[in-house]
């Protein structure tokens, strides 16, 4: 009976830790005010709502920032963030009440505390670990470049179908060139996400200053030197 209750206790405890997550989050700009998310509902700065990579449309989640111990329940409605190391993007509202604003990103945890309804609608799913819709189609031109100039680097993937999936919103955002720089790094390939082909650093600083509250990682680089 003691082994049956340990084993019990044990099975509980790992369902439950399976439910927290830690990383960091960061928040939707401005601009996205209105534009509707995965989900179909509209983004709003004022709702207290997310983006998580996984979890079902309508799950509710306390994230506490671990710098200020401030939580926030949020209900997820969207798809993201599609950048390396970040596990949730929180509406505007939401990430003032954990209060990282001014630091555009913050080390949180997630738990999720209510897994819905299950009548949200949910067309992704999970194939060698990257979150896919069941019927994705891309238009791939594809040509070897010589860039000249400046450009604007906001990430660095592994998975060709990020890639593809964060190249689309790239350029439908910004309206920017996208380049991608493809380079070797102990022996595992990466494909760097670069917009614009401006002629000078000071214009490319520009344009990583408009970034910022999106991509606070985001750094200039010179074609000519990657």
């Amino acid at each position: 009976m003691r082994n049956i209750l340990l084993l019990i206790f044990f099975m509980v405890g790992f369902v439950a830790s399976a439910q927290v997550q830690t990383g960091k989050a960061s928040f939707y700009a401005d601009k996205f005010e209105g534009v509707p998310t995965a989900s179909g509902e509209k983004y709003r700065h004022n709702k207290l709502t997310a983006a998580h990579k996984t979890l079902p449309f309508g799950t509710k989640v306390r994230v506490t920032n671990l710098a200020n111990n401030a939580s926030v329940e949020v209900v997820i409605n969207d798809r993201g963030p599609f950048v390396e190391g970040r596990v949730i993007d929180l509406s505007k509202s939401a990430a003032e009440k954990l209060g990282f604003i001014l630091d555009g990103l913050a080390d949180v945890t997630i738990e999720v505390i209510d897994a819905g309804d299950g009548k949200k609608s949910d067309p992704f799913k999970t194939v060698d670990h990257v979150m896919v819709e069941d019927r994705e189609f891309y238009d791939l031109n594809i040509a070897r470049l010589n860039p000249k100039g400046f450009g604007v680097q906001i990430g660095s993937y592994q998975e060709l179908v990020n890639l593809m999936r964060i190249t689309d919103n790239l350029k439908n955002s910004f309206k920017k060139k996208v380049t991608v720089h493809v380079k070797v790094i102990r022996g595992v390939k990466y494909y760097g996400l670069i917009l614009g082909d401006f002629p000078n650093r000071l214009k490319a600083e520009q344009f990583r200053l408009q970034l910022q509250s999106t991509y606070p990682d985001a750094f200039v680089v010179e074609y000519s030197r990657l």
